[in-house]
């Protein structure tokens, strides 16, 4: 043990003896100091000056920034908007509402696949291209959400170095909190911002999808799905629920060694398309190959999309499709929000874990568990503390 004194403050695995060679050494706390002049004693922590709170900033000044291209106000109009507070929603909707008169003219674009595809490479590639060619470009990259911890990684924006760099891009990661489709729940709202702001591309990066997570159609004018070669045979591709949505097929990684495979695999993907309803009014969806690492293909890419813009606009279908999506929005807003109001209830919480234990237990059904939880929820009530939540 250390003597006490001097000693004791130092570490209990210093040698025993003192070393001028052993450079650690422990400095005791200060409890409190002394003024020199009155002698009274303080602490020191008192007197650290305290620095105020970052100002949030008011709904006129996020449209006015928004609306000069500002990225830094867009960042935080963004963040007001995928807030989830109640006291948040309001000012929200005062931006938005404000904004929404500069919307509707990007091209939005969906980009789907499966987990490895390239989707994140291919948008960077993509993206710089466009770039250079004096387009301003928005990238919202969805990240999924561990469903156990809550909790995402939000890594697309560092793995697109070279495009974050771009002047003319802006790229938002989201986490997609168990969305079914790999979109996040906010995403509609933040491609409106991004309109605001003068993009004039969209990109959605989805998380990678199976057979039948096809929500970001919903949002998106042209949608693209991203596969790899040897992904199994026609049977299986025809089985993919989400070949019935895609706008555009595209064989990724088509470079190297595997661009003979690549030339397969498109071929493939084309005679199964002969199978599959069209999933556009007016347009044939075809398959394609490109190479994000080389960049070929994205021009012609780039040109696919261009003409699927003049051709359904010519025949009515990017307007219908458009005014379908703005209804299917309003109705997942709806349920969203009814959603909200039930379980934020207080008599809801007070009686859903009785009811809950019940159904478990086999005491009621879970349909009868419903039915008593329908009849304790009062509409009216919940809406009223909604309002004064809002004030």
């Amino acid at each position: 043990m250390p003597e006490t004194g001097e000693k004791d403050i130092r570490p209990s695995w210093v040698p025993l003896k003192k070393d001028p060679n052993f450079a650690c050494s422990v400095m005791g706390g200060i409890d409190s100091a002394v003024n020199a002049v009155s002698e009274e004693k303080y602490n020191p922590v008192d007197k650290i000056r305290k620095f105020p709170l970052r100002k949030k900033p008011s709904p006129e000044e996020l449209i006015k920034g928004v609306s000069e291209g500002d990225r830094k106000t867009l960042s935080q109009a963004i963040t007001l908007i995928e807030s989830n507070a109640p006291r948040d929603f309001d000012k929200a909707q005062r931006v938005l509402q404000a904004l929404l008169p500069r919307t509707g003219k990007a091209l939005r674009i969906g980009i789907s696949g499966v987990p490895g595809a390239g989707k994140s490479t291919f948008i960077e590639s993509f993206g710089q291209m466009l770039c250079h060619q004096g387009y301003k470009v928005a990238v919202l990259a969805v990240d999924p959400t561990s469903s156990i911890t809550g909790g995402s990684i939000l890594g697309d924006k560092t793995r697109m170095q070279m495009l974050s760099r771009e002047p003319n891009c802006f790229i938002r990661p989201s986490p997609a909190k168990g969305t079914l489709g790999g979109v996040a729940r906010k995403s509609r709202e933040t491609m409106l911002l991004c309109e605001a702001a003068g993009c004039d591309v969209i990109l959605v990066e989805t998380v990678g999808v199976g057979q039948s997570e096809i929500t970001v159609r919903s949002m998106v004018d042209f949608f693209m799905l991203v596969v790899l070669t040897g992904a199994g045979d026609d049977l299986q591709g025809i089985k993919k629920g989400i070949m019935e949505v895609a706008d555009a097929i595209v064989v990724n990684k088509a470079d190297g060694d595997n661009l003979p495979k690549a030339i397969v695999t498109q071929g493939e993907y084309e005679r199964m398309i002969e199978f599959i309803r069209p999933a556009t009014e007016g347009w044939k969806t075809h398959a394609y190959r490109c190479s994000a690492l080389t960049k070929e293909g994205l021009l012609e890419l780039w040109a696919v999309m261009r003409k699927f813009e003049k051709v359904t606009k010519e025949c009515g279908s990017f307007d219908r499709r458009r005014k379908s999506q703005t209804i299917s929005w309003v109705n997942s807003m709806i349920d969203e929000h009814l959603h909200n109001l039930f379980f934020e209830d207080p008599m809801i919480k007070g009686r859903l874990p009785a009811v809950m234990e019940a159904a478990v237990n086999g005491v009621v059904s879970p349909s009868q568990a419903v039915t008593e939880l329908i009849n304790a929820f009062d509409i009216d009530r919940a809406s009223m503390r909604h309002r004064n939540q809002n004030k």
